[in-house]
């Protein structure tokens, strides 16, 4: 594949403004997601808080996204996907307003959280199923890689940024930036028009279309083991992690530091995205598993040896791994589930994979307190390994090829 090829879905007129939309919208959410941790440690000083900051957040999305499922497949996506983004808005803008003011409590943004996790599942399945309408099959995996390559991109930039601006001039500047930001992905999305889908010629019945889901879901083996792997290893990593991990920085690299650290794992992320648009991605799902493996190590370190050195190169290493999977789950999706199916296949993986984050977020915190960080640690990391390990027993995940690379059934518009 030359580069040309990896461009090409650029050329095409609503894809470039989908792209434009996600790359808004992805910087304001690197810097948030480091404000928004610190912000609660101003408040409090406490990861159980934060831990249920996070899953107040999280919770509703969880709840919603099988909703959100069937919405997608049943009305146009961008539509689906200005109304979050616009709710989105809204809902962080408040946020950051409560914070630049001195007057944000936990109850306010536990508040706050469930909106935006709200919308945000609402959003998700048609975030996530409305690529494959805008590109060619065959342009689907250099389509995935410039997206994910925008992603990484900020994810290198954004937690740097967003922690310089928590030392410098306070969490809200960061939120307030992320507010902005998805009042704009809403705004570049307006351009973008996706050929209707075929009438399936019966009426809209949410019950009846969630059991078509379902029954697609437990039909097809590698969407369900992989998807229940992760349900685990999600849990493992917001809690290990995402809610453990800016508590120890706090008393170890610092508030800076973890930003860096942050700024790696994003880093690993970008090298492979570059890598990936010029290399064809065979047996997807085995080599992405390989790679979420790699996710193992910073968690030991961060329990065993917290220095800075140590865990940057970890998580560069972490991100490329954790990139891998990400498209070949992806291509895994669009090459092999059928359009009028894939947005609810999408939120029955979003459900079983995120369904257990809350988990994490609230019971770490507690777990840490009573057992000590180091041994908690030491154990997820064990426990991470070991459940990529029994994903990778089944053979259907193991052995699922690439799908031929033939011409997508949707029409696309190229720029002039």
């Amino acid at each position: 594949m030359n580069w040309s090829d990896s461009l090409a879905p650029l050329r095409n007129r609503n894809f470039a403004w989908y792209f434009a939309s996600r790359l808004v919208n992805t910087f304001g959410n690197m810097m948030a997601t480091v404000a928004l941790a610190f912000a609660v440690l101003d408040i409090t000083d406490s990861p159980t808080a934060l831990g249920q900051v996070l899953a107040a957040h999280t919770i509703p999305m969880v709840a919603l996204l099988l909703y959100g499922g069937v919405i997608a497949d049943r009305i146009p996506r961008t539509l689906v996907l200005q109304f979050s983004n616009v709710a989105s808005a809204i809902s962080q803008g408040a946020i950051a307003v409560l914070v630049l003011a001195g007057h944000a409590e936990i109850w306010m943004l536990v508040c706050l959280s469930i909106v935006h996790g709200a919308v945000s599942g609402v959003g998700f399945p048609a975030m996530a199923s409305a690529l494959p309408q805008l590109v060619p099959r065959s342009d689907l995996q250099p389509a995935n890689a410039l997206v994910s390559l925008t992603r990484n991109g900020m994810m290198v930039i954004g937690p740097t940024l967003g922690a310089l601006l928590v030392v410098t001039v306070g969490s809200g500047w960061a939120l307030a930036v992320d507010a902005l930001t998805w009042a704009l992905a809403a705004l570049l999305l307006v351009p973008v028009t996706i050929p209707p889908r075929e009438s399936a010629g019966e009426p809209a019945d949410t019950v009846r279309e969630l059991r078509e889901g379902w029954s697609f879901f437990w039909a097809t083996p590698w969407l369900w083991i992989v998807v229940v792997g992760f349900g685990v290893l999600n849990l493992i990593h917001a809690g290990a992690w995402t809610t453990l991990g800016p508590a120890i920085a706090d008393d170890t690299i610092g508030r800076q530091g973890w930003g860096f650290v942050l700024s790696a794992e994003a880093a690993g992320f970008l090298v492979t995205t570059v890598v990936l648009l010029r290399v064809r991605l065979e047996r997807p799902l085995l080599l992405g598993m390989l790679g979420v493996l790699l996710m193992a190590p910073p968690m030991l370190i961060l329990g065993v040896s917290p220095h800075l050195v140590g865990l940057v190169v970890a998580a560069f290493a972490a991100g490329a791994g954790t990139e891998v999977f990400g498209m070949g789950w992806n291509l895994a999706m669009q090459e092999n589930i059928e359009d009028r199916m894939l947005s609810r296949a999408y939120s029955y993986d979003a459900l079983g994979s995120f369904v257990a984050i809350p988990i994490g977020q609230i019971a770490f915190g507690p777990l840490a307190a009573v057992f000590g960080y180091r041994p908690v640690l030491i154990a997820s990391a064990v426990a991470y390994a070991a459940i990529v390990a029994l994903v990778l027993c089944s053979g259907s995940v193991r052995n699922l090829p690439r799908a031929p690379a033939t011409p997508a059934a949707t029409v696309t518009t190229t720029t002039p």
